[in-house]
């Protein structure tokens, strides 16, 4: 029998463990952070080069120079608008809601480029009342540019406020995804968590950091949203790179993580990337699932049902998402093509 026949026409995974709206929204695993216009250019030529296992987002908050808001938010828009963007994978962090810039950042990027960007970034809601104000003058401003109105709206989660309502943030129906932003959220305790609480080894020891991280992406993962990891500040070493996205990862449920460094892309893609062996094996779970219309099987001596099919149908996600080498029948039958 044609394999790929086979899986073509049996009920696709998603259809057939998830109910609509039960997963997140596969977003590439990384989030790549930048300001400033060469490192913009230069970070959406090296995701056209790649293809979609990045997002980029550029920053229209700490990369903008005091008194050049407008023209930033300009340049963002042309590079949005650009061929640049071949992937349709370009977001855009705008200024805080209390901030003068707030509204013509929002503005300026729906009217300018709204209908390229994937996503708007909100930094520092202080409660989820902000995010519900901020949210609610996006979407007015969608509506009155004529710009679809399901943009997607990705919120840091960096002071104690927004860290108190993070369940109901989470739970906003507006909401894509949920970040954790370190440095700030370590500013805010006004010297009583030590800087070292910013460093590779410091950010998953603290008591108070590692509580914050976690009850993120509890929150997260509760509303079928994205978890986004925090920065590392050592972009010189791959190694500390990698060890802190296997770690977000495997040890605290991220499914993302922020980069601020070109070098840092790929070292968060190969942590994030499951192995071949976990590949192989989540694509022989797969399959002889769907050759039992999703009944339970028995699988190298272990029974398997739709719970486990949930994780092992993620596990190819992820790998797609990475950009692992999948077997064409694989590509064909679950992604369209790889």
């Amino acid at each position: 029998m044609n394999t790929t026949h086979t899986l073509t026409s049996a009920v696709h995974p998603r259809q057939a463990l998830f109910e609509e709206g039960d997963d997140a929204a596969a977003l590439p695993v990384v989030d790549h952070y930048c300001g400033v216009e060469v490192r913009m250019r230069k970070s959406l030529e090296m995701q056209a080069d790649m293809g979609p296992v990045f997002d980029v987002t550029l920053d229209c908050e700490d990369g903008t120079p005091i008194g050049g808001e407008a023209e930033h938010v300009a340049l963002v828009c042309e590079l949005a608008n650009s061929s640049l963007n071949r992937h349709n994978r370009v977001g855009a962090r705008v200024h805080p809601l209390t901030h003068a810039s707030f509204e013509a950042d929002v503005d300026c990027l729906i009217q300018g480029a709204g209908k390229r960007l994937a996503y708007l970034m909100l930094p520092k809601p202080q409660s989820l009342a902000d995010v519900v104000k901020a949210c609610d003058f996006i979407d007015g401003t969608l509506k009155r540019h004529h710009v679809r109105p399901d943009l997607p709206i990705h919120v840091l989660i960096e002071t104690h406020g927004a860290l108190r309502d993070v369940q109901a943030i989470a739970a906003h129906p507006r909401i894509e995804s949920l970040s954790f932003g370190l440095m700030d959220f370590v500013s805010a305790h006004r010297g009583a968590i030590p800087k070292q609480a910013m460093s590779m080894q410091g950010q998953f020891s603290h008591p108070l950091v590692l509580r914050a991280k976690l009850e993120i992406a509890a929150a997260a993962h509760a509303q079928s949203k994205t978890p986004s990891h925090c920065v590392v500040t050592e972009f010189k070493s791959a190694a500390a790179i990698e060890a802190a996205a296997s770690k977000a990862y495997r040890e605290l449920g991220y499914t993302r993580m922020w980069s601020i460094h070109p070098s840092q892309i790929q070292p968060i893609i190969d942590a994030f990337a499951p192995s071949m062996a976990e590949i192989d094996e989540a694509i022989d779970i797969i399959h002889a699932a769907q050759a039992a219309n999703w009944a339970p099987i028995q699988h190298r001596d272990t029974l398997h049902d739709r719970a486990s099919y949930r994780y092992f149908w993620q596990v190819l996600e992820r790998a797609h998402r990475t950009g692992q080498t999948l077997p064409i029948e694989v590509c064909q039958a679950y992604f369209d093509a790889c």
